[in-house]
Formats: C-alpha cells, structure tokens, sequence
C-alpha cells in the first residue's frame, strides 16, 4: 500500500507544479502583453529628437536671421508647414569673417550647439579683401576649408558647403572679382566631392540669374542690395535653395 500512496503523492505534486508552472506562464504572459502597449504609448508621448542646423558664415549669414532674411525666411517656411517641432535652425554669422576665422571659433559657436547639419556659407571677404591686402590665399583658403570638415564629419554631422554668391551683379564675369570667385567657387566644389558633402551652388544660379534677368546690366539693386548682400529677392533665392539642399518639405 506504501508504493501506490508515494505514487499518487508524487502525481499530485506532478499535477501541481504543472498547474504552477502554466499559471507562471501566463501571468508572465499577460504581463507582457499589458507592457507592450503601455511602451507603445510612452514611446509615442516621447518627442522626437529635432535635426539641428546650424548656418555657419559671415555677415550675409548673420543678416539671414534679421526679419526677412534667408534663415527667418525658412523657419517662416518650417513653421508654415507645422515642422517646428521637427527642425531647428541657428545662425552663426559673424560679419567680417573669413574661412580661418570660422575654424577659430568652429568649436564654440558650432560644436557646443551639437548640431546635425552645419552649412557653411563663406568665401566672399577671403576674396573681397584681396583688395586691401587682407584677403586669403586660395590656397589656405582650401585648407582651412578642408580642416573645418573634417572637423565636423568626425563628429558625424552633415556638411553642406555654399559657394559664395557674387561681389558685384554685372554680366558675363565683368565684375573685377569675378575670377577669383569662380575659382574659389571651383575649390568649393571639389570639396563638396572630395568630401561627399551637400552643395549648394550659389555662384552658379546666381551668374544664370544675373545673365537672364539683368536687362540693364546693373552692378547692383536685383539680387544684393550693394553688391554683396542679400535683397529681399536674394533672400528668398538663398532661402529656396538651403530648403532644397536640406530637403525639407
């Protein structure tokens, strides 16, 4: 009678950690499943982390975030379209600067802001003030220009380089630094291959623009209001083509 008594004794036990073990399974179960939607909904409550762009120039870019400049016009254009939560746009211009001046304080005006995207938008003082014997050499121009993306691509942030637009609106490369200005543009180019960076070629619509539109071939007043920066038109060409660049929609 000893045997058949320890039998049933353990089929019971047997029974009743089988009982155990699938009510285990299917609190954990349950548990899971509860867990699931309530990740679902943090996640979804959770906001998206904003692309961060940060307009690194000089004065054309530190009169872009005036009412009615390039960078005002854009983040007009962003919250139009209800993407303010979505991209968030900085300038860093300062006027005056040429490209070494943007590797000085490339760590302070643009690191420290963490940002995704940086456009650099310079080149026209490195040519303009060849004039009075401060300019910079197309050579160091290149170099310091290569060193600021590098710089930034081994922080992972995007590049996106801009050609620097025009000293001067005359047709058919009649302004006296138009020759510089292509070949810089050209440097400029060749780094936004070199170094898989975005280009936005300004130098290049501009001078189509200027060939089309200027009927009476003026130094200025179309596209800058003194040659050099940005009318309202102007502001809005630049606006368009940094939104196409960075394509938002």
């Amino acid at each position: 009678m000893i045997v058949p008594c320890v039998a049933l004794l353990y089929n019971i036990n047997t029974d009743d950690h089988r009982a155990a073990f699938r009510n285990n399974h299917l609190i954990r179960s349950m548990k899971v499943l509860l867990i699931i939607p309530i990740l679902a909904i943090c996640i979804a409550m959770t906001p998206a982390k904003k692309t961060k762009i940060v307009f690194f120039g000089d004065s054309i870019t530190q009169m872009g975030i005036n009412k009615g400049g390039y960078i005002d016009r854009m983040q007009t254009t962003v919250n139009e379209k209800g993407l303010q939560n979505k991209y968030e746009l900085i300038g860093a211009g300062i006027g005056g600067n040429k490209v070494y001046d943007l590797y000085l304080r490339l760590e302070d005006d643009v690191l420290a802001k963490k940002p995704t995207v940086v456009v650099i938008y310079v080149g026209v003082n490195d040519v303009w003030h060849k004039t009075s014997g401060i300019g910079t050499d197309i050579e160091k121009f290149e170099k310091f220009y290569v060193a600021i993306i590098k710089k930034l691509q081994a922080k992972k942030i995007k590049v996106i380089v801009t050609t620097p637009a025009c000293i001067g609106e005359l047709k058919n490369n009649a302004n006296p630094q138009d020759d510089d200005l292509n070949k810089y543009s050209d440097v400029i180019r060749k780094l936004s291959s070199t170094y898989n960076c975005g280009l936005v070629d300004l130098r290049a619509m501009w001078q189509q623009y200027e060939e089309k539109n200027n009927k009476e071939n003026k130094v200025q007043g179309l596209i800058t209001t003194d040659r050099v920066h940005l009318s309202e038109l102007g502001n809005q060409m630049v606006a368009d083509e940094m939104m196409k660049a960075l394509s938002i929609q």
